[in-house]
């Protein structure tokens, strides 16, 4: 039912590995005179080995050379300045989604998407939406962006090459968070209103099912899957659990992660999931196995703010930070080594 209280995790823990064999550093980024760099959603692109961090209050992308280090900058993004319960803050580049040979980045600051090239940062097709963007999410499978929009509890799927509307996918509650099943065909996202996990079709774009993630009064956050098991995580803001999405959507674990999780990034090959926790400043890394049971395998002590990592090839997660404290860098998060 709405409103229940949190479950107790029910993961196991390995407390022979508490950030012992991963390093932590901070990654410098230019804030425009800013004083600090806000991020939400970062994204990495394999192709050309760099991360997308889009500068919400910078009114700038970087793009970080994972190699190098070095930063190539994208300027020009329009910004708002918004009243929100802290206070006035600055809106602008904010999301950022891999798709073929361009990225593409939500610009909650004049409410576009638009596309840019992934090796020569040249801007290409752009659309303007009715609502802000909050996720972006290339889809392969059809060729297609779907764009969440909280604000007026919708999804708007954008054609890839030419970014123009085709559709526009109306909900109860507030869209939340995504991960794409190509196996099963599958969009998934949350309510995050609602306490609430939605299976939707990408071909008809209904939702096929509706599950409880049992997040409590703050619902659940962001989400990743393992397409092969039929795994879907899901984030609330003290806890990561698995959901069996190829079944009944039943809660299979969870474990404890400490306060303040939003996005979580799982790596399929490995079976780890990364969730950063921005309030407590650290970092859990957990093991799913074949049955959906998480294990603790590492907690890493991060910068406060710490969250929404992406994983590089070489083993580094870089993670957004989320402006609790003013920093002007990513925080990268190494295995002893790198």
């Amino acid at each position: 039912m709405f409103g229940q209280t949190k479950p107790t995790a029910v993961g196991s823990h390995d407390s022979s590995n508490q950030g012992a064999n991963y390093s932590v550093r901070t990654l410098p980024l230019p804030d425009n005179n800013a004083g600090d760099v806000s991020m939400d959603y970062i994204a990495y692109d394999a192709s050309t080995n760099s991360v997308w961090v889009p500068g919400g209050n910078t009114g700038a992308v970087d793009v970080v050379d994972v190699a190098t280090g070095k930063v190539r900058q994208i300027p020009g993004f329009a910004t708002k300045e918004v009243e929100v319960r802290v206070g006035k803050r600055v809106f602008g580049p904010t999301a950022a989604s891999i798709g073929a040979g361009v990225v593409y980045i939500g610009n909650r600051g004049d409410s576009t998407v638009c596309a840019f090239n992934s090796a020569s940062l040249a801007k290409g097709a752009c659309d303007h939406l009715d609502s802000t963007p909050d996720a972006v999410v290339y889809v392969a499978a059809t060729k297609e962006v779907w764009v969440t929009t909280p604000g007026d509890k919708s999804i708007h799927v954008l054609d890839a090459k030419t970014l123009e509307q085709k559709a526009k996918l109306d909900f109860e509650g507030n869209p939340e968070g995504f991960a794409v099943d190509a196996k099963r065909g599958r969009f998934y996202t949350n309510l995050e209103d609602k306490d609430r996990t939605l299976a939707i079709d990408l071909k008809t774009q209904k939702t096929i099912a509706t599950w409880n993630p049992s997040c409590g009064k703050d619902g659940p956050h962001g989400l990743g899957v393992d397409v092969n098991a039929g795994h879907l995580f899901v984030a609330c803001s003290t806890l990561a659990e698995v959901l069996d999405a190829g079944h009944d959507g039943a809660v299979l674990s969870m474990v404890d992660t400490g306060d303040g999780v939003d996005d979580i990034y799982y790596a399929p090959a490995t079976h780890l999931l990364y969730v950063g926790a921005p309030k407590a400043a650290k970092l859990t890394i957990a093991r799913a196995d074949d049955h959906g049971r998480l294990s603790v395998v590492a907690q890493v002590p991060t910068p406060e703010g710490g969250r929404n990592g992406v994983l590089a090839k070489n083993g580094n997660l870089y993670l957004a930070h989320s402006g609790l404290t003013k920093l002007s860098a990513l925080i990268v998060v190494s295995p002893s080594g790198k």
